[in-house]
């Protein structure tokens, strides 16, 4: 090997990925993290594929930050508890042959720390709830090149990294043939659900409109779990998500059920359960992935065996298409709580139709309509007569929307079509700041709900740009595009660099496009910024958190901070939202639901700033699942996390939780829609 590695310092250009780096696929995720969800194909490709080959032992392979050793199992706490207890002996037994190997070649290694398990979407973890035994190793390496001098003066090389991963194949494969018999019979046995630790027998999702509904199910029948639809109304005892309580509850025919006596009952308490117990609250991901408060469900849990007969359910399929009444005489009329009714918004404006979303709820036809419905006025479109049916119907099938014609302006009750309290829809010009000081994972999830899933332009402006030339003017060497160009401007995140990003100049120009009439949409850190602490913008205040000078935090002993550090976050838990869904903000959804919230910030709610998505009052109530401590549920309680200030013609959108985390976090995912697509027109 060479002596003379050129670049191996860690200031050289090899050892700098460009934002967003090379981790991520095309929309920035995290494909370590999508294992369960499956939002993407390469997602769902692997693991059809993991289904069929069902390993009793899987490996995962990782590098992490180069000034790290290697590790290797076992990991640290919090654990999934449901698993066998021959997990973590089993895992040992591994990791000590690793150990031995590493003993014999003098790499540095560790073991015991740094990471856990907690989380099933890992492709380290997956494989525990699918009946194997997960393991992760990681190498340090991460922008480590050829070469790269750590911390100590070692010179780390490619090299190197390839051979400890080696070391660690070849003995995980010796150890797992020795023990061949001890891996084999614990699969048997974790796929035997009498040996389940959980006391719940059943899970019931209502069948009802739902949006995400369809979506959960094919989670479900993606990883093999038997899912039946109830063919008769029953009744029996089951603890409802909402509030946690256990009560005698009654069943329709066509719920769905979804029983834990099955070989998948490891996946399907992980993945179902409301809350699973946590033993530290210092963790490596987030502290609750419960898919039913994810995707906003009304869902149920019974420790009783169900008697009512079901039906398989083989396909979830996609949402299908209809137009009724197509010979419709004055307007065509879409409900907005329909999933997919962003994307026929954004395919109307793409055929150039003109659009209305109604303020208040209507009636016409016999057909219900609520806040946010779209309503397309034949008489506004006259010069699309020729084409409006086929159009309609064409746009119903491609959504996977139900569009309703109707034949009069009149409404039976509520608003009529035409009321003032229709208002036109224009297709708005949005611009997403991308690159540093922006979130990649929190960009590419916006991005991906705009451009997978609704089908709407987002242009992607990088603030490298930005910082080159004056606000408000988005620059390049093929040309510039003037702030004023945009309707909409999406941050997402940005922490305490949108001080730089945004100096008092800066600002000053931003808010005199936001009192044109532009929208700003704020998610998470840069919502915080866009306070009265933080700039001059808006008199929006953040709440407070009181500082720990209790005797007790004061004199936290040093090897216990890390856990007294833990204890003072909120790790990614869900708490119960209240929702105004009467705010353009949240149309189209229900009046409550669960948020998924990361640290401990909020706003204070004033007279003059639209509450639309709060805390719920009773600290009591507020924590569905996940980590939380009591002081920070007392001081988040009753406090605001979505919300618009309007500034002067437009309006500072604030979601203080990201609303569409992973994409599979999905229940507050209409507000960034909304926000976007349906309050410039308000």
């Amino acid at each position: 090997m060479r002596r003379h590695v050129t670049g191996k310092e860690p200031r050289d250009l090899e050892h700098y990925a460009p934002w967003p780096n090379g981790r991520t696929n095309h929309y920035w995720f995290d494909l370590n993290r999508d294992w369960v969800w499956g939002v993407h194909p390469e997602s769902r490709g692997h693991t059809r594929e993991y289904q069929r080959w069902m390993p009793h032992l899987h490996a995962d392979y990782h590098e992490m930050g180069y000034n790290n050793n290697y590790f290797t199992m076992p990991g640290t706490t919090p654990r999934n508890k449901l698993l066998p207890d021959a997990y973590e002996p089993l895992t040992d037994t591994i990791g000590q042959a690793n150990a031995a190997a590493f003993d014999q070649n003098k790499i540095s290694y560790f073991t015991r720390e740094a990471f856990d398990f907690f989380y099933p979407g890992y492709g380290s973890s997956y494989p525990s709830v699918m009946g194997a035994i997960g393991m992760l190793t990681e190498q340090g390496g991460i922008a480590g090149g050829v070469a790269i001098e750590t911390d100590d003066k070692y010179v780390l090389t490619f090299r190197q990294r390839i051979f400890d991963h080696y070391i660690t194949s070849m003995a995980t494969i010796r150890k797992a043939a020795e023990r061949k018999e001890q891996f084999i019979r614990y699969s048997y046995e974790a796929h035997q659900p009498e040996k389940s630790k959980s006391s719940t027998k059943a899970y019931i999702l209502k069948n009802n409109d739902s949006p995400y509904l369809p979506e959960v199910l094919r989670i479900l029948r993606h990883h093999g779990v038997q899912v039946g639809q109830a063919e008769a109304g029953f009744t029996i005892s089951a603890s409802g998500y909402r509030q946690g309580k256990t009560e005698i509850r009654t069943f329709d025919k066509g719920d769905y059920v979804i029983s834990a006596n099955q070989p998948r009952h490891l996946l399907i308490h992980s993945v179902l359960a409301r809350n699973l117990a946590i033993e530290d609250s210092v963790m490596y991901d987030m502290a609750t992935w419960s898919a039913p408060l994810a995707y906003n469900l009304e869902a149920y849990a019974t420790e009783q065996t169900l008697r009512v007969q079901t039906k398989p359910v083989e396909e979830t399929g996609t949402a299908e298409g209809i137009l009724a009444n197509a010979g419709a005489q004055y307007a065509y009329a879409i409900e907005w709580k329909q999933r997919y009714a962003p994307k026929a918004l954004a395919r109307l404006w793409e055929k150039g139709y003109r659009v209305r979303a109604v303020r208040k709820k209507f009636t016409n036809g016999g057909h219900a309509f609520g806040p946010g419905s779209l309503v397309v006025l034949l008489g506004r479109n006259r010069e699309k007569q020729d084409n409006v049916q086929e159009d309609m119907e064409a746009i119903a099938k491609s959504a996977g929307v139900t569009i309703i014609g109707l034949d009069s302006g009149r409404s039976q009750e509520g608003i009529d079509l035409a009321s003032r309290d229709s208002r036109p829809l224009k297709q708005p010009r949005v611009a997403l700041l991308v690159e540093e000081p922006f979130s990649t994972y929190t960009c590419g999830q916006i991005y991906f709900l705009f451009d997978q899933e609704t089908e709407l332009p987002v242009e992607r402006v990088r603030t490298s740009i930005l910082k080159q030339t004056a606000l408000p003017r988005f620059g390049s060497r093929y040309g510039y595009a003037d702030l004023n160009d945009y309707d909409v401007l999406i941050l997402a995140g940005g922490g305490k660099d949108l001080e730089k990003l945004f100096p008092p100049e800066q600002q000053k120009t931003l808010r005199e496009w936001l009192e044109a009439g532009g929208t700003l949409v704020a998610t998470e850190s840069a919502a915080e910024f866009f306070t009265k602490e933080k700039s001059k913008i808006a008199e929006v205040e953040l709440v407070e958190a009181p500082r720990d000078t209790t005797r007790a935090g004061a004199f936290v002993r040093y090897e216990d901070r890390e856990d007294y550090e833990g204890e003072q976050n909120i790790p990614g838990s869900a708490l119960l939202a209240q929702i105004d869904n009467s705010n353009p903000l949240a149309f189209g959804m229900e009046e409550y639901l669960y948020t998924l919230k990361f640290g401990k910030s909020a706003l204070k709610a004033n007279a003059k700033l639209e509450t639309v998505g709060y805390y719920a009052r009773d600290a009591g109530q507020l924590l569905a699942a996940g980590y939380a401590s009591e002081a920070n549920l007392k001081l988040l309680a009753g406090h605001v996390f979505a919300a618009v200030q309007p500034v002067g013609q437009g309006r500072i959108v604030y979601l203080l939780d990201n609303t569409q985390y992973r994409m599979f976090w999905r229940g507050p995912s209409r507000m960034m829609q909304n926000a976007v697509m349906v309050l410039p027109g308000m």
